[in-house]
This record gives structure tokens, sequence and C-alpha cells, in this order.
């Protein structure tokens, strides 16, 4: 099935959208947003790079503690409740980032906010992807997923747009993190007039079983966790990296909407090559496409590193994160939730990793060029493992 039944037309729209909403507010947003914000943070409080690598960390820690919390039945029946209130603390916690000049400060409201980042992703992808699966249809993910990308470009514009408002007494950095703020609560609202109940599954209200760690599916999270070290470092100081190089506010800006807007669409993108390469051959390309843009984003000479860095992370790690997920789902069928969380909380060790090591090295060194290469061949180590075990999981996928 291609295309949306048209029994479950307006349903599944309204679903399908009512996620994407929530995932630009709870990603874009709530975790992104880090990434724009972050030169203007550096100037404004006077921030090193191991000091926004400390806060960033924390934000992963926080994510990987809400995805720990979230393989657990607590919330069962009460995943619309809790999703909800993770995205309404996420625009109060975004507003809170323009509040404090302190580092500890800063990294305890980022850990909360990644908290209720993984609460919004578990929770809220649970519902939607629920009934897509339901429904059989291919749109829903990629709409769904989609919104993280619209998030990032959004955020973006807000950033670019926040000083022209010309706001007294509020530093460059305050107007980008309450304007951040003040977009999150209209999609936290918008998302709750549309968001159905759920979640729904094949299973409907019975508990999930114990998860089964099959070979494939622990491939999988041992990759997922690896992609979660590798992509994170450009995705946190991409822009910094451009101001760093004298890329100017206009490259800066141009980087981050280019990786947003060519997220967005990468979902939907990806699919067509699904049918020649299999899920798990179009993951194990992602991961590989991705490696060759992180070295681009070091080797290639001004404006054009960070314009191509932004494009091929956005064209990759949403499809790889997406379909990583979806391939979770597919390898444990009598516990997806768990599935889903427990990848989610090797993603989030990747996470933690990753924005430490790269701001420490980039403060020995003078520049993100060590970090960026180690995360590329990260990535490569893990295009080759799934390209190596690609029948096994493929064997144990859907046909």
């Amino acid at each position: 099935m291609t295309t949306l039944d048209r029994s479950h037309s307006p349903s599944l729209a309204s679903t399908a959208t009512a996620g994407a909403i929530a995932m630009a507010v709870a990603m874009g947003f709530g975790r992104f947003s880090y990434t724009p914000i972050l030169p203007a943070m550096m100037a404004d409080l006077g921030l090193t790079p191991a000091d926004a690598g400390v806060i960033a960390s924390a934000n992963f820690v926080g994510y990987l503690a809400g995805a720990v919390l979230g393989a657990y039945g607590w919330a069962h029946g009460h995943e619309r409740r809790i999703g909800l209130a993770s995205l309404l603390a996420t625009t109060l916690l975004l507003a809170a980032m323009g509040l404090s000049s302190s580092v500890v400060v800063l990294s305890l409201i980022r850990f909360l906010a990644g908290l209720a980042s993984a609460f919004s992703m578990i929770f809220i992808s649970g519902i939607v992807l629920g009934h897509g699966l339901l429904a059989r249809s291919e749109h829903v993910p990629a709409v769904h997923f989609g919104g993280v990308g619209l998030g990032i470009a959004f955020s973006s514009l807000c950033v670019w747009a926040a000083p022209l408002a010309g706001i007294a007494g509020l530093s460059a950095s305050q107007a980008d993190w309450f304007t951040g703020a003040l977009v999150g609560l209209i999609g936290t609202i918008v998302v709750a007039l549309m968001l159905p109940s759920g979640p729904f599954s094949g299973n409907g209200a019975v508990r999930e079983k114990p998860l089964i760690w099959t070979r494939p599916l622990t491939v999988v999270t041992l990759t997922y966790g690896l992609f979660g070290f590798g992509y994170v470092i450009t995705a946190t100081f991409l822009v910094a990296m451009a101001r760093d190089a004298s890329g100017g506010h206009s490259i800066e800006f141009l980087a981050w909407l280019i990786t947003g807007l060519s997220a967005a669409l990468s979902v939907y993108l990806w699919r067509f090559a699904v049918p020649r390469f299999g899920l798990a051959g179009v993951y194990a390309i992602g991961l590989l496409v991705e490696a060759v843009g992180l070295v681009l984003t070091v080797s290639l000479p001004l404006p054009y590193a960070p314009l191509a860095g932004g494009l091929m992370l956005g064209a990759t790690f949403m499809m790889i994160t997406a379909y990583g997920l979806q391939i979770g789902r597919h390898l444990a069928p009598a516990s997806p939730r768990k599935a889903l969380a427990l990848m989610t909380a090797a993603f989030g060790i990747g996470q933690i990793i990753g924005p430490v090591v790269a701001g420490w090295l980039a403060e020995r060194t003078g520049s993100f060029s060590a970090p960026t290469l180690i995360a590329a061949a990260v990535l490569f180590v893990c295009g080759g493992i799934i390209m190596v075990e690609l029948r096994r999981i493929s064997a144990a996928l859907p046909r």
C-alpha cells in the first residue's frame, strides 16, 4: 500500500502532521537549536569549546536517561499525556536557557531538555508510527520524521531573524532562546489539538513481551549507537565551525538551513531506494554517505565546506535515525517500544561521548578537523559492519 487508505486519510494525515510538529518542537528546537545558537552563546557568555561540549553532552545524558526510563512499562496507557507534557517541558526549558550564564546551570537545563526530548521521541513516535503501521502507510513515517528537519530549518530562520527584532536588553543568544520557546509553545498547543490516543499496534492493549536479543538486532543496535557518536560532532559544532573559519553569519545561517531542509526531505526521498537495496541496505549506504560528508566538511575550502557538510548531514542523519528505528521495530515485533527505547539509549551513549571528545580535541588542536575525521572513520566502520551482516539482517525483515 503506497498511499493513505481513504478510510484512514483524515486521521492518518492529522496524526502524521501532529507527529511532524511534535518532532519539530522536541528535536528541531529542543535538541538541535543549540547548534545555531552556540556561536552567539560562546560570544555572549565566553564559553570555550570544551564548555560547549560539556553542555551539549549533558543534553545527551538526559536523552539517554529518558530512553532507558522509556523502556519500562510504567507509562503504559499514558503515552499521549506524557508526550504532551514533555513538549511543554521542552518549551519551558528553551526559555530557561536564556536566563543563566553558568555552565553548571546550563548543563542541568540541557540535561532536563534531553530527558524531555527522549520521552517525546519514544511516546509520540510510538503513537504516530503505530497508526502508520496499522494502516500500512509509507507516508506516515516520512512525514513524522521529516518534522525534525523542518524544525531544524525553522530554528535557523528564527536565529537569523531574532536579532532583527531589536529587543532591548537582550543579548543575541537570549533572543534566540526566547524566540524558540515561543515557537515551541505554539507547536505544543497544535499537537495537543491533533494528536490521537494510542499507541496503536498489532497487539492492541497487551503489554509488550521481554525483548529477545537476536544477532541482527544486536548488530543494528551497536551500529546505531556508534552512529550517535559519529553524527553528533558535526550536528553540534557545524555552525561554530563555520564561524571559527570566518565563514560569516550568512554561511552559518545557510549551513544549518540547508541541513534542516535536506533532513526534512531525506526520509521521503531515500524510500525510493528501498525497493532496490532493501531497508538495511539503504541504512548502510546512508552511514557511508554521511562519512564522506564529514570528510568534505573539513577538506573543502570555504564557503563550500560547511554548506556541503550541512547538506550531506541533513540528507542522511534523519533517514538513518528513522530507518534504524524501523529496522529495530521489525526485528522485535513482540516488543517494538522496548527495541525503540534501547536503541535510542545506545544512540544516546554515542552522543554523550561525541561532544566531549570533540570539544576537548578542538580546544587542544585549535580546530574541529581531528574530531570530525574520527567521527567519519567511525561511520565508515558502521557502514562496513552492516554490509557484512546485510544478508542476515535482511532475512529477518518482512518482505
